[in-house]
């Protein structure tokens, strides 16, 4: 405690406390213009024409939004803790290639998931129609996206368990089956919440897999809001779900963040070890490992196969294709995959200097440090549905609403908190030591910066950039409301409007464009985590 109260004296006295406070207004008057205007905007909005949050149609629609989230999150973790009981207790060889296939299908943006698993289901011969509104392609979809969260939080949460308290029970004659569930159970139920806490808030706030997979007949909240503003221009119905869903996820963050509070380490000092599967052992972890494997890229697979067959025969035509516009999109699909990739490029930047200097203040023990601390968090409370709409209904004036520059900026937000949350940890680890060697050698304030305090938090905000450029290129909620022109069209967009027009064509056209998209954002992962020289079990 004393060497952290040191540290955040230390970067204070090398930050400045005017150049502190001067980042803290900065960075609050940042949100304010961002999150809290538009949130207000959009309550402005309401009449007395807008539909009662308590009708029956309402509640029927919260009903299906709390269910379906609640099936998948039981369904992935039904999925996801047989691979985490074997991560955690058996030694394997390709451990590490393991945990980044997991990976793979939750990097992805959520059409890309939400295509493959459509792809998948046709293959098995339903037809689209049949696919359309299936509760059991929703379920299959969030279960594909969400099984990495289950696996990385509990299976690292197993393996640090205190193995002596088992061994006790088994020296006293207990067996297998009753020291899990007397034993091993309750000492996992921190980490099984807060991985269902988790699961539980995407799969309540999905928006990309419900309006691909659920169609007019599966809506929720969060499709219900882009229905009831841009395609029925119903902008107080919109406001009032809005803000029932605002509240939900608001109440859903903070449940997580004290969950995520309770995953503390075990304080014994020895960690469960390890052993080699052998006989029995062996074919339950090899089976576990295929199956949950072959379950989650069987997907993509698919996905890939159905880009590369044209006409029944391989094929490039359809990534050719995708240079030319069809007449069902603004702009040609590759144009909208340079979009999203520009505009993950300056969201990235954008959220990069706002959280680092939110992380610096935070970090630096000004009068603004735990305000600043919580208010970054804000749009962890706020889906993007919520935020493009908010951005929709507030800023109408200059020409904005035209302009791609409220796109970067929701995408922007959306990336805040992954950067605050890499760069602050990186900030508070450093030695103050350091920083005052630095300053009783004569060095100025921004030298320290420059040649002492920069290299040693670059990787961690590369880190959390790079995070947000991997989700600014996903994201397909906020871009809803906000990317229209040509200049802003992103390529989530660009897949939607083409999976839903009939033709082999265009269907293979939104195949290829979504391996590329997710061929981009996978290699941007890979090399942001081979720059910060960590496992990719940092990325969640």
């Amino acid at each position: 405690m004393v060497g952290s109260a040191t540290r955040v004296t230390a970067l204070g006295r090398v930050v400045g406390r005017s150049w502190s406070t001067g980042l803290g207004v900065a960075v609050l008057a940042f949100l304010a213009i961002a999150v809290v205007y538009p949130i207000v905007a959009m309550l402005r909005r309401f009449g007395s024409d807008t539909i009662s949050v308590t009708g029956p149609a309402i509640v029927k629609l919260v009903g299906f939004t709390v269910g379906q989230a609640a099936l998948s999150t039981v369904l992935t973790l039904l999925v996801g803790l047989p691979l985490s009981h074997v991560l955690a207790t058996y030694r394997l060889r390709w451990r590490s290639l393991i945990l980044a296939a997991v990976l793979i299908p939750f990097v992805l943006p959520t059409v890309v998931v939400a295509v493959s698993v459509r792809s998948l289901l046709q293959r098995f011969g339903l037809a689209a129609d049949g696919i359309d509104g299936s509760l059991v392609a929703i379920l299959l979809a969030h279960v594909v996206f969400n099984v990495s969260v289950v696996v990385r939080l509990v299976s690292g949460y197993w393996s640090q368990l205190d193995p002596r308290v088992a061994e006790a029970a088994s020296a006293l004659g207990a067996s297998p089956s009753r020291r899990f569930r007397r034993i091993t159970l309750p000492l996992l139920r921190p980490a099984i919440l807060a991985s269902a806490a988790i699961v539980f808030l995407f799969t309540f706030t999905s928006f990309g897999v419900i309006i691909i997979l659920g169609g007019l007949g599966r809506a929720t909240v969060e499709t219900e809001i882009y229905r009831f503003a841009i395609t029925r221009n119903d902008f107080g119905s919109a406001a009032a779900l809005a803000v029932v869903q605002a509240v939900a996820v608001a109440g859903m963050a903070v449940a997580n963040q004290r969950l995520q509070h309770r995953l503390l380490p075990s304080n014994s000092g020895s960690q469960r070890p390890r052993v080699h599967p052998v006989g029995r052992q062996w074919i339950y972890a090899n089976v576990v490992i295929a199956s949950t494997l072959a379950f989650l890229l069987a997907p993509l697979v698919e996905l890939l196969v159905r880009s590369l067959t044209v006409d029944g025969s391989f094929g490039f035509d359809h990534f050719t294709a995708l240079t030319e516009r069809p007449n069902v999109l603004p702009v040609s699909p590759a144009r909208s995959l340079a979009n999203s990739i520009g505009f993950a490029a300056l969201a990235a930047l954008l959220a990069g200097s706002i959280g680092t200097a939110a992380a610096l203040v935070a970090a630096s023990g000004s009068r603004l440090a735990q305000l600043v601390e919580t208010a970054v968090l804000i749009p962890l409370g706020i889906s993007a549905v919520t935020l493009g709409f908010g951005y929709l209904v507030g800023f109408t004036f200059f020409e904005l609403r035209r302009s791609p520059i409220l796109v970067i900026v929701a995408h922007a937000i959306i990336g805040i908190p992954f950067v605050v949350g890499a760069v602050l940890p990186a900030l508070r680890a450093i030695d103050g030591n350091l920083l005052d060697a630095g300053s009783s050698l004569g060095a100025s304030p921004s030298r320290v910066i420059q040649r002492v305090l920069s290299p040693l938090v670059r990787p961690a905000i590369a880190s959390g950039a790079g995070f947000a450029a991997a989700v600014s290129m996903g994201e397909f909620g906020a871009s809803g409301f906000l990317a229209r022109g040509r200049s802003s069209y992103t390529a989530p967009q660009a897949i939607f409007g083409l999976i839903g027009q009939p033709g082999s064509s265009l269907q293979g056209q939104a195949s290829a464009l979504c391996v590329l998209l997710g061929c981009v954002i996978v290699a941007l992962v890979v090399a942001i985590d081979r720059a910060r020289g960590t496992s990719t079990g940092g990325w969640l």
